[in-house]
């Protein structure tokens, strides 16, 4: 039999590793600019070691069932998350995608990249405007635009490598 006092403080140590991860990837989310309950989610999910279901996530988490949903959403459309099949339950279960470099490779083809391509429409917009406007035909004006020429094509250059990189 198990001494309770050693279970209880295996308990503890596993809560404040799980703290430890949702505060890392709630952090590292932040960075990206994705909510905080994406975070949490993701951090719980990777430090869990059987699939969890949106009820226990959001039970878990004490998070609302439609944020659950919603970061759980959000994670499917990065590919940071698997949905599993448990015998018996109907319900869908969620692991963590535990291979980063496949998630940032997939991060910049899908949500970076586009961004760029819109930025390129947005940059001609700016000239167009520039260009009909005389009164904003600065120098000011032109080098800024000619500053986010070059970043967005540097950007188109060295994502796509970066995210081939990544996948290796």
């Amino acid at each position: 039999m198990q001494d309770p006092e050693l279970s209880t403080t295996k308990l503890s140590e596993q809560k404040e590793l799980e703290v430890e991860a949702i505060d890392f990837f709630v952090r590292m989310m932040g960075i990206l600019g994705l909510p905080r309950s994406v975070g949490e989610i993701y951090g719980l999910l990777y430090f869990s070691e059987v699939p969890q279901s949106m009820e226990d996530i959001s039970t878990r988490l004490k998070i609302s069932m439609g944020s659950t949903s919603q970061g759980l959403r959000t994670l499917r459309s990065l590919k940071a998350i698997r949905t599993s099949y448990i015998q018996g339950d109907r319900r869908d279960h969620y692991s963590a995608e535990s291979e980063f470099r496949r998630l940032f490779s997939n991060f910049i083809k899908e949500d970076i990249l586009p961004h760029l391509e819109s930025a390129s429409d947005r940059i001609l917009r700016m000239e167009d405007q520039i260009a009909r406007n005389v009164e904003h035909q600065t120098e000011f004006y032109i080098t800024r635009i000619e500053k986010l020429k070059r970043l967005t094509k540097a950007g188109k250059r060295l994502l796509p490598a970066l995210a081939g990189l990544l996948k290796l």
